[in-house]
């Protein structure tokens, strides 16, 4: 009856590590896209005449 409540605390360690492999995928494929994204921003910005001194 003592190991009882730790099985919440075991859920909750499980939950924890999934958001952390999640979060270090997600940053993972923002480095390597990252500058990509920029660029297909830029060129949107072109193409609608726009500038990008931001002003």
């Amino acid at each position: 009856m003592l190991f009882l409540n730790q099985e919440s605390g075991q859920g909750l360690v499980e939950y924890a590590l999934v958001l952390v492999l999640v979060a270090i995928v997600v940053i993972a494929i923002l480095t390597l896209l990252g500058p990509q994204i920029g660029q297909v921003f830029s060129n949107v910005i072109n193409g609608l005449g726009g500038n990008q001194s931001g002003a």
